[in-house]
């Protein structure tokens, strides 16, 4: 098996290398191709070294190979995954940051911030389809890199690679506090999730049938035991009552939409305090390659769970043993909806409970929601298609409209204003939008002044 990791100097992977050695029975791996930019070229050493020492510590044999070539890695790749950031952590501070300047929430995933992401990532995932149509024609694309329902909706509607599948690690967080709270292990309980991704919600049953999705709602939200597991939100207690009147556990992002005044006044202080989660999470990065250098560090370290991408191995990991085993393992992934959701269009990216098989996601039936989930569901899908074909076609009519329709974004002038701050910010990942960029540099040179300005302290701050 040949496994190939766009974004392979990633802070993660040494969590990704440990997955697949504790499955070294279950899967025949050869090779093990890490590929980077040449932007991330010094992380990928540093990367690609601890993996073959954690690798010759397991007694292995695998090869691991280090690339700035993406077409020469892909050559006959048995399974791709994609863990890259584009515009590296630097992005994520310019989407934090920008609408927080202008009194919105700043987020990586979710609000002006999510789509900017899926702005930049998109034309990247479809380019990376068009060298695997050449070079891995039956791979499976394996995507774990925000928005990860939207670029994986992208690579399947507009790059038909049809064997591609999304994974995200909050699910796992939220089975990993009902396991907890119900003390039973997670082969003992039934887990059923459905949405979006950082949009779900979830019910709980144990082997007896006996439903426990009332209990542990009264169990977290009722004495707020808010242990989530989720390090890049904050974690406000939600509303009880609204919680009830659902009757369902719902995703630790519905904060940013129930809560919305609240996290944004948290994001706030955090913004004033220089303390954003992007200038924490690089911080931490900083701590975390400099353990990774070490000669004589030959296992994962704790400190990755500071990271905030605990179980991600788990996912991708299971996700391939799945697949090329048949193991027909229950998941939560991003897959298409294919009716699963009655309230989803049909062909569309959904994130849901599934069984997945050799030719795999196979959803399981969820139904429809009660109205006061539906109606938020079906805004969030509306909005993350128009971002997806803002992104394919660089329409600044369609961006803007998507950030219209965002439930965190407050439509007019100012809506305006910071999508064209954003489309500046992150010119050069966004060709598609060079005539708008240009047209703002032109007319916008007061607005344009006052994000290098913001961008400039942030920097300094950091020294």
């Amino acid at each position: 098996m040949k496994i190939v990791t766009i974004g392979g100097g990633s802070s993660y992977t040494p969590e990704l290398i440990e997955g697949l050695i504790l499955r070294k029975d279950k899967l025949p791996v050869k090779e093990i191709w890490l590929v980077d930019i040449e932007a991330g070229q010094e992380k990928l050493e540093i990367v690609g070294n601890m993996a073959r020492r954690m690798i010759e510590a397991a007694g292995l044999p695998w090869q691991v190979r280090l690339t700035l070539d993406r077409k020469a890695a892909l050559k006959d790749a048995d399974f791709v995954t994609t863990q890259f950031r584009v515009g590296l952590l630097d992005a994520r501070l310019k989407d934090e940051c920008i609408p927080l300047a202008h009194g919105y929430l700043g987020q990586e995933t979710n609000g002006a911030g999510g789509i900017m992401k899926a702005l930049r990532t998109i034309p990247v995932i479809l380019d990376i389809i068009k060298d695997m149509r050449q070079q891995c024609p039956n791979a499976w694309l394996v995507n774990f890199t925000n928005p990860a329902g939207m670029v994986t909706e992208a690579a399947i509607r507009y790059g038909q690679w049809e064997k591609t599948i999304g994974l995200c690690n909050v699910p796992f967080s939220h089975i990993e506090q009902a396991t907890s709270l119900l003390n039973q292990p997670e082969d003992a309980l039934f887990f059923k999730f459905a949405g979006l991704n950082h949009f779900h919600w979830h019910r709980v049953w144990d082997k007896q049938g006996t439903e426990h999705t009332a209990g542990l709602l009264e169990a977290i939200y009722g004495g707020q035991q808010l242990n989530e597991g989720l390090r890049n939100i904050h974690q406000i207690p939600f509303n009880i009552e609204q919680v009830r009147h659902l009757g369902l556990l719902p995703c630790g992002y519905h904060r940013y939409y129930y809560l919305e005044q609240q996290m944004l006044e948290h994001a706030v202080e955090d913004f004033a305090g220089y303390a954003t989660r992007a200038e924490v999470v690089k911080a931490t990065e900083q701590r975390l390659f400099e353990l990774y250098k070490d000669p004589n560090l030959k296992q994962k370290p704790a400190e990755l769970a500071d990271r905030g991408g605990a179980h991600y191995s788990d996912a991708a990991c299971d996700l391939i043993e799945s697949i090329y085993n048949d193991s027909r393992k229950m998941m939560v992934v991003s897959t298409r909806n294919n009716g699963a959701l009655s309230d989803l269009p049909y062909d569309s990216i959904a994130e849901v409970s599934s069984v997945i098989t050799s030719h795999g996601a196979e959803p399981l039936n969820w139904g429809t929601f009660p109205p006061a989930a539906r109606g938020m569901l079906q805004v969030m899908k509306a909005m993350e298609q128009t971002v997806i074909e803002a992104a394919v076609s660089g329409d600044y009519g369609a961006a803007l409209h998507a950030f219209t329709i965002n439930p965190l974004i407050r439509a007019g002038d100012n809506a305006r204003q910071l999508l064209d701050q954003l489309l500046y910010a992150h010119k050069k990942y966004l060709p598609l939008f060079s005539d708008d960029i240009a047209r703002i540099e032109a007319t916008q040179a007061d607005d344009t002044r006052c994000v290098d300005q913001l961008l400039a302290d942030r920097r300094q701050h950091q020294g």
